[in-house]
């Protein structure tokens, strides 16, 4: 993975577009830190399909399936208090 620097990348950046296209993911740094990265579409596209879905995509989902999130009050149990003497 080749490194550019920010003020290179900004002066650049139709070259990191097309290193980026050509030769994969591209990292910025900024004083020496690596900061972000440039990645191809099909590649992000990939990671975004990969990736788990939120707690709201799930809850929201056609057939979410809440039934299971509240407990019956019946199954819990009470804690025992210990009586001190």
């Amino acid at each position: 993975m080749n490194s550019w620097q920010v003020q290179d990348a900004k002066a650049r950046f139709s070259e990191l577009l097309d290193a980026t296209i050509k030769k994969g993911p591209q990292v910025v740094t900024r004083r020496g830190i690596e900061t972000a990265v440039l990645v191809p579409i099909e590649e992000w596209n990939r990671l975004q399909r990969a990736a788990r879905p939120s707690l709201k995509a799930l809850l929201l989902a056609p057939d979410a399936r809440s039934e299971n999130l509240i407990l019956d009050r019946r199954k819990l149990r009470r804690r025992h208090v210990l009586e001190l003497k």
